[in-house]
């Protein structure tokens, strides 16, 4: 979704986000909003992981180690869930190694987490205010 900062160049490698969602549509379209949201000039690579592997509702242990795979720059790697059974999956996969170094399942809610995430990841933050920015969400006031 978005491009990313070559090190050689001396740019600073930023946290990646992988939004794991039941629906591969739901996942996609938040990660849409939340690169959106950084005003499009933003070099944090975000990966929706979303669905079931044959389209339907459901999660993938194969697309979410292969989304963080993809965004990992050597960072560390946010990973925001939508409901129970991707916590379960995503805990599964970091306990068994199969998410890279640094990844971090993030405690927050999901559109308004995501948004945090990416946004403060843009700023070049570290893996910890990302996390905390993200789980700040969960205090939003919305009256």
């Amino acid at each position: 979704m978005t491009s990313t900062p070559d090190p050689a160049a001396g740019a600073t490698p930023l946290v990646g986000v992988v939004l794991v969602s039941h629906s591969a549509a739901v996942a996609e379209a938040v990660a849409e909003l939340a690169v959106g949201l950084t005003g499009g000039g933003s070099q944090v690579q975000v990966r929706p992981a979303g669905g079931a592997p044959d389209g339907g509702l459901g999660t993938s242990s194969d697309l979410i180690a292969s989304a963080a795979r993809s965004v990992d720059r050597g960072a560390g790697v946010a990973v925001l869930v939508d409901l129970g059974s991707a916590v379960l999956t995503v805990k599964a996969l970091l306990s068994d190694d199969e998410l890279p170094e640094g990844s971090r399942l993030i405690d927050a809610p999901f559109l308004e987490g995501a948004v945090a995430a990416v946004v403060t990841a843009s700023t070049g933050a570290d893996l910890d205010a990302v996390a905390a920015a993200a789980g700040e969400a969960y205090s939003y006031r919305k009256t």
